[in-house]
């Protein structure tokens, strides 16, 4: 496999394929028609998104000396389950219209029971059926974490960090909901909701379980590692994605402009923004934050905010810090040079994306 940009292109043709493989043999095509469209829903989650989680697991693994075996692929690809499985309520929770410029879970369930005619609330079915499907992609998580072929050794050692990471995520959904709850936030317990819905589990937790898969214990280089490195970027991917979420392109980033917005989330870029508004700017946020009939001026109006408090290039300063530190952890790590150089292209990726 080729380091250039981190292999990414080879990874996901690899992580592709066994997700094909296993989706295939979970609910068959061929079988009861009933969960045909769960099977659709779960293949319009899984057929997008940028595979990061998997290569900071796969890079982990050979940092730490593994080598090309089918089972790395297969136990890195069910972490995309367990994200779509994330993804999958996160939308829920947040009434989000979109995923990937295609209808969420919930929606494309609601419209089915809309089309069809059927009895009751087809908000309710939608809902309900959407979080039966989350339910069900994070069983097929483990479900394929542990099927995945590599030696029971490496998974027993490294089970404690798939399971604190799982427990962490969901924690990180309830912090969310509670910061939403709370109103008025501050950038330090923003930062502590990122961290726990997104930044430990897509960059610091896979990179731990790749190493730990690898090595079957944890050294102290490779916490350090993970603290060091794998933290700073996960937090410098959240704060790109607080930013792609209000001023991203819909073309790019699949959700309409402004969503972030319209949903009320208490993000760190947010919670700068206010930090630093004047009392008519902050009384605007506060306003019109979390309606979900913001219109285009609306939205326009909070951007403008954004911007002329300085939050914006905090947020974009603060990614360029965070990146910076993350690399200077890497720097005494001693993993090996293919995957020093794939860590590095990674941080890079997961850090500028626009999507």
């Amino acid at each position: 496999m080729t380091t250039d940009a981190a292999g990414l292109d080879t990874l996901r043709t690899q992580v592709e394929r066994a997700l094909g493989e296993f989706v295939e043999g979970q609910l068959p095509a061929g079988g009861d028609p009933e969960f045909a469209p769960l099977r659709m829903a779960a293949d319009a989650l899984l057929s997008g998104g940028k595979r990061l989680r998997p290569a900071f697991c796969y890079w982990g693994w050979r940092g730490a000396g593994g080598t090309d075996v089918p089972g790395i692929f297969t136990a890195a690809a069910s972490l995309e389950l367990l994200q779509a499985s994330a993804l999958v309520h996160d939308d829920v929770m947040d009434k989000s219209d979109l995923r990937r410029g295609m209808p969420s879970a919930h929606r494309r369930f609601q419209a089915m029971h809309e089309k069809a005619g059927w009895h009751g609330s087809a908000r309710q079915f939608g809902e309900g059926a959407a979080i039966l499907l989350g339910n069900l992609l994070l069983i097929w998580s483990g479900e394929m974490w542990r099927a995945s072929g590599l030696p029971p050794e490496s998974l027993e050692a490294a089970q404690p960090v798939h399971d604190h990471m799982r427990t962490e995520l969901m924690c990180g959904q309830y912090l969310d909901l509670l910061e939403q709850a709370h109103g008025e936030n501050t950038f330090d317990s923003a930062l502590r909701v990122a961290l726990y819905k997104s930044g430990k589990y897509s960059v610091e937790q896979p990179l731990r379980l790749g190493l730990v898969l690898a090595a079957r214990e944890l050294a102290p280089w490779m916490d350090d590692l993970c603290t060091g490195y794998g933290r700073r970027v996960g937090i410098a991917f959240q704060l790109r994605d607080d930013i792609l979420g209000v001023f991203g392109d819909p073309a790019q980033t699949g959700k309409p402009a402004g969503d972030d917005l319209r949903e009320g989330k208490r993000t760190m870029l947010v919670a700068r923004t206010l930090a630093a508004a004047s009392p008519a700017e902050a009384e605007t946020v506060r306003r019109l934050l979390g309606d979900p009939e913001l219109d285009e001026r609306g939205v326009d109006a909070l951007r403008q905010i954004i911007d002329d408090t300085g939050a914006l290039q905090e947020c974009e300063d603060l990614i360029g810090d965070y990146l910076g530190e993350a690399l200077a952890a890497l720097d005494p790590a001693p993993v090996t040079p293919g995957s020093r150089t794939a860590l590095t292209d990674l941080a890079i990726a997961a850090t500028s994306r626009k999507t």
